[in-house]
């Protein structure tokens, strides 16, 4: 089974905005989150995108 069009995690460094059934991934500070995004991006094969400053999101289209 391969998996199409799902957010596969999310990235914050505010915890307050966030929950769900994705895997979530708290971070400190903005470059720790963009650095767990851009890895997260290449072991899952997904795409990485910033809804905000405090915000990612893993897709697979």
């Amino acid at each position: 089974m391969m998996i199409e069009k799902a957010i596969l995690a999310i990235i914050t460094t505010n915890r307050q905005k966030v929950s769900g059934g994705s895997p979530i991934f708290f971070c400190d500070t903005k470059k720790e989150m963009e650095y767990v995004a851009a890895n997260l991006e290449a072991i899952t094969d997904g795409i990485s995108h910033a809804l905000s400053e405090e915000l990612f999101i893993i897709v697979k289209h």
